[in-house]
């Protein structure tokens, strides 16, 4: 599968559901009462300049722009996000351009850090990723991602992930979605594989559980936002929603809420050694293309 093909379907995709991670997210919370978007907000404090990495709809921009001073920009694949980004309150000066990851239309050293919300685990040549990451920050400068981390466990998540995963199985060809993204950015040990070469300190892993229990049919619109169910026939989507619900029941507590959580993976590092510059910064490794669903 071609880094081509993977990103025509996410630009096919987020054309028809512009803001779908955000609704899926935004309103999550993990232990401490904050969002995904608001943890990975909270850890580059302190940074003035920063880029977001497949910024979809903007509402990560938004958030970051309430601290006074910033200096934001924002790249993602779909246009149709993008002009959803362009109606947020954000600072003049903002620049929100269509661009891929692989070749960001910014100097060296423009950014003092860079965050990514569920998207770095969607991108395919991650090496250049990491390059071109590298390039744009400060040396020191940080990056900071969230990335999916499966089912908690015991909850709706995992009932849903089960059952798609029966739909996609048994769904002609033509209705499974391509493989996207890059196995390594899955795991601590991958993503330093990809990273240190670029020139970036070993990476902080810290797995976060985010809670989106509530009514079964929220819990149901938050989760059928995933790659997968978009190319599924309406009935197949149908069938599925009928088994959920069903399903979802024996989970229902006595006020209606339906007990939902998603584990999530806050990852940083710093920018320590530039290898087009530092001869001992370690070569490149070998790309290692796999599956990732969102």
């Amino acid at each position: 599968m071609t880094t081509t093909s993977q990103e025509a379907f996410l630009r096919a995709f987020h054309a028809e559901r512009p803001a779908v991670t955000a609704d899926a997210f935004a309103g999550g919370r993990a232990a401490d009462g904050r969002s995904s978007y608001e943890i990975v907000r909270d850890r580059v404090a302190g940074h003035g300049r920063v880029l977001d990495l497949g910024c979809g709809d903007g509402l990560l921009l938004e958030l970051l722009a309430r601290t006074e001073g910033r200096r934001l920009a924002g790249v993602d694949l779909s246009p149709e996000a993008l002009a959803l980004a362009r109606l947020r309150p954000l600072p003049a000066g903002t620049t929100l351009s269509e661009s891929r990851a692989q070749h960001l239309p910014f100097a060296d050293d423009t950014f003092d850090a860079c965050v990514s919300h569920m998207a770095l685990m969607l991108m395919g040549e991650m090496e250049q990723v990491a390059a071109e990451v590298a390039r744009v920050l400060r040396p020191g400068g940080m990056l900071a991602c969230v990335i999916g981390g499966g089912a908690v466990g015991g909850e709706a998540y995992e009932l849903f992930v089960g059952l798609l995963r029966s739909a996609v199985e048994t769904a002609p060809v033509g209705q499974r979605i391509p493989a996207l993204g890059d196995r390594r950015t899955r795991s601590r040990a991958g993503l330093d594989s990809v990273l240190t070469p670029a020139g970036f300190a070993p990476v902080d892993w810290e797995t976060v559980p985010i809670d989106l229990s509530g009514p079964v049919e929220q819990v149901w619109d938050a989760l059928a936002g995933v790659y997968d169910v978009g190319p599924l026939d309406a009935a197949t989507v149908d069938s599925l929603r009928a088994a959920f619900l069903t399903g979802a029941k024996k989970l229902t507590a006595p006020n209606g809420v339906v007990p939902c959580g998603m584990n999530v993976h806050l990852v940083t590092t710093n920018l320590t050694a530039n290898p087009k510059t530092d001869p001992t910064a370690p070569p490149a490794a070998n790309p290692a293309a796999g599956t990732a669903t969102a």
